[in-house]
């Protein structure tokens, strides 16, 4: 099977156990991947150090990128894309974890269709213990259904995809947003007719807790997002019906209280693509 590589970030808020267990995720994935890139998005604490330290001798060769000051995500994973020698690339968060059969069945997905550009997986949400599963992010599987899903919503889980390092770096990478970097990624790599899917298999899990709502209503987040959503109007990826849709939800979520966010994503933004058990 094709080498592929991970390419994490880290930084100084991040928690050390959540990142070690994130880390120890790949390390142990049934196909191991060649090497990981951690990009340290500005100084990092002694505690994120000693994480990378001890696992560093377990037979994947990790890569540290150290940026002298914290850039945002996508600048810092821009960075790491030098540091990469492999075509095929793992995402994965510092605070996730990524099931064991993860990476094996997206590469054999990349084995089948050599065309194939990025592939995602649904999301289990958990709190606390990572088998406490609290919902979870259903995406659409086909090419087709991911094509008509992202004129409004975000058809992969950024943290569980597998993309072509070529492809992304066609389209620019990532733009230099604060936020929701990734909507404008998937959004570029669509219109350069980028050939996707997302597994069946529930192979990842997404740490889930009160403050994920929270930064949802960050005026950066709903503002960057909008003026993405905005520019991919204009460009014609999508209608203006489509984009008000994405424009009035958006700020309901950063206007309404915690608990009017919870139903509204639960039950309008999220009703046909999220299981809930909570």
């Amino acid at each position: 099977m094709q080498k592929y590589s991970v390419l994490m970030t880290v930084y100084k808020k991040d928690n050390p156990e959540y990142f070690s267990l994130s880390l120890e995720s790949m390390l142990h994935q049934t196909y191991l991947p060649d090497e990981i890139i951690i990009v340290k998005d500005g100084p990092v604490t002694n505690g994120l150090q000693a994480v990378i330290d001890s696992h560093s001798n377990q037979g994947v060769n990790i890569v540290q990128v150290q940026l002298k000051k914290n850039r945002g995500l996508g600048l810092a994973l821009n960075e790491g894309f030098n540091y990469i020698n492999n075509e095929l690339i793992a995402r994965m968060d510092s605070d996730d974890f990524s099931m064991p059969d993860r990476c094996e069945l997206q590469i054999k997905e990349f084995e089948k269709n050599p065309k194939l550009d990025v592939i995602g997986c649904p999301a289990d949400e958990f709190v606390g213990d990572v088998d406490n599963i609290v919902g979870c992010r259903n995406v659409p599987n086909t090419n087709e259904e991911i094509y008509r899903f992202a004129k409004k919503r975000d058809p992969f889980n950024h943290p569980t995809v597998m993309y072509r390092k070529s492809k992304v770096e066609a389209v620019g990478k990532y733009s230099d947003y604060r936020k929701n970097q990734d909507t404008d990624l998937w959004i570029k790599m669509l219109k350069s007719n980028a050939v996707c899917m997302n597994l069946r298999e529930h192979v990842f899990r997404f740490r889930f807790d009160e403050k994920t709502y929270q930064k949802r209503k960050s005026w950066i987040n709903t503002k960057v997002l909008i003026q993405i959503r905005y520019k991919a109007w204009k460009s014609g990826f999508n209608s203006f019906i489509e984009f008000i849709e994405v424009a009035i939800a958006q700020m309901g979520v950063y206007f309404l209280p915690v608990r009017f966010q919870k139903f509204l994503y639960k039950k309008i933004l999220r009703k046909n693509d999220i299981t809930y058990k909570y």
